[in-house]
């Protein structure tokens, strides 16, 4: 048990007090209640000890020189009053630095908003790019770059300056000044020049701002909803509805084009897409793993359902058999960086203008799909299990998962039609798995 002694402290009884083993404790007789605990390493501190009810409460004040004995003194009255009044000082202090803390927090907080009010749009715009990048392709970070270009960076070709952005006047404003009438003034001189660029860019700083909204820095500047107003709204362009697909008269001037295309993986490419309707994006990642020569399957990594399985018809068959296996890609590239193509447009658009059609972007050969499978009469349901939507109830009444059988059927009746339209002869067709049937006189096939 530990020895216990009350006598008047001084600083010279407290500097004496010894303990050679254990604790030993010296209790002041002027402020009862109020000691000192020494222990055998020869720490010394101020307690305090009073009955709340039936429990003893001890609690540490400080260490002996770290404060005087008055300080202590007057530190053991405050809480043994408190004792008296029945608070527990355990609670209260508990409660005293809870309160610091979130005072603290509170003021990190204020400053952490007074920096991010100076910070410049520009600065948070390349802060989300860098964030985001990791999930987009190449294209839609390039594009991201492109929205906030101020006009100063030199052209790679041609000489010159680029030209400016359509966000690049809202990027050397701080964050906190994207008002609403910022965003209305702004609107309204990109809409007078570039009204299709504009609105795309609206949708980029939407997204951008939302981004804002959850950051643990810019939320705290970010306007709230800066982009809603009805003036807003009413000054955003409306979005014209794409209407760009081949005819069926332009098949065989198309076709022809395309197939005289001096790349052949650019040529094979683009016919694909008009075969099978996928997005570019979409054939473009085709892995050659995802091609199945022997069950004639081609699987897809689909941006909304993750894989989609569609048949591999017999003149796509032809037309990606032919080409070399470079990588894991089947359209592969040896100048793109990623190793598989990214830009065919320059080559489609220099076939368009020799088969004499104009306004035809990659994504209009997806939409052809859609549009040319009505000749050949395929159900709805079917062409969006291919190209990878799901059918509206108006279009099928309940939306059902076709077996790749069904489907073939279908895509090979499409297939054999454009290629009539086409003037090209179709391929000898094989039966899934018929290159491993077994044949009386030769063995396996």
């Amino acid at each position: 048990m530990a020895k216990v002694t009350q006598v008047t402290l001084t600083p010279g009884r407290i500097a004496d007090l010894r303990c050679e083993s254990g604790q030993a404790f010296l209790w002041d007789a002027k402020v009862p209640g109020l000691g000192v605990r020494v222990t055998s390493s020869g720490k010394k501190a101020f307690i305090v000890q009073g009955r709340l009810g039936r429990d003893t409460i001890r609690l540490t004040i400080k260490d002996t020189g770290a404060i005087t004995l008055d300080t202590a003194r007057a530190e053991a009255q405050r809480i043994l009053l408190q004792i008296g009044q029945g608070i527990d000082p355990r609670e209260a202090k508990r409660q005293r630095i809870e309160t610091q803390k979130a005072e603290r927090e509170a003021r990190k907080v204020e400053e952490a908003r007074q920096e991010a009010a100076k910070v410049l749009v520009g600065e948070a715009w390349k802060n989300y790019l860098e964030d985001r990048s990791p999930f987009w392709g190449k294209r839609h970070h390039l594009d991201h770059i492109r929205l906030a270009q101020t006009g100063m960076e030199k052209a790679k070709r041609g000489g010159g300056t680029l030209k400016p952005g359509p966000l690049a006047p809202l990027m050397h404003l701080q964050l906190s000044d994207l008002s609403s009438e910022r965003i209305e003034s702004w609107l309204e001189k990109e809409c007078a020049a570039r009204p299709t660029q504009t609105r795309l860019a609206f949708g980029s700083l939407k997204t951008f701002l939302g981004w804002c909204a959850e950051h643990p820095v810019y939320q705290q500047v970010v306007p709230t909803a800066p982009l809603l107003t009805r003036k807003v709204r009413s000054l955003l362009p409306h979005k014209k509805a794409k209407s760009d697909y081949l005819q069926r008269e332009q098949l065989s001037g198309w076709f022809a084009a395309v197939r005289q295309i001096g790349n052949l993986t650019i040529s094979t490419y683009l016919q694909c897409l008009l075969l099978i309707g996928a997005r570019r994006e979409e054939l473009a990642t085709l892995e050659w793993s995802g091609v199945d020569f022997t069950w004639k399957s081609i699987t897809i990594h689909d941006k909304v359902e993750g894989l989609r399985v569609i048949p591999l018809t017999p003149y796509v068959e032809s037309l990606l058999s032919r080409l070399p296996r470079k990588n894991k890609w089947v359209f592969a590239s040896s100048k793109s960086a990623s190793g598989r193509i990214t830009e065919p447009r320059i080559a489609h658009n220099k076939a368009l203008v020799i088969a004499g059609i104009d306004d035809l972007t990659l994504h209009g050969l997806r939409r052809s799909y859609a549009s040319l499978a009505e000749w050949v009469e395929l159900p709805l349901g079917v062409v969006a299990q291919i190209m990878g939507h799901k059918p509206s109830a108006t279009a099928e009444r309940h939306y059902k998962r076709r077996p790749l059988d069904l489907l073939r059927q279908w895509a090979e009746r499409y297939e054999a039609w454009l290629l009539e339209m086409a003037g090209i002869e179709a391929p000898e067709r094989r039966e899934p798995g018929e290159v491993l049937r077994l044949v009386a006189a030769g063995g396996w096939r």
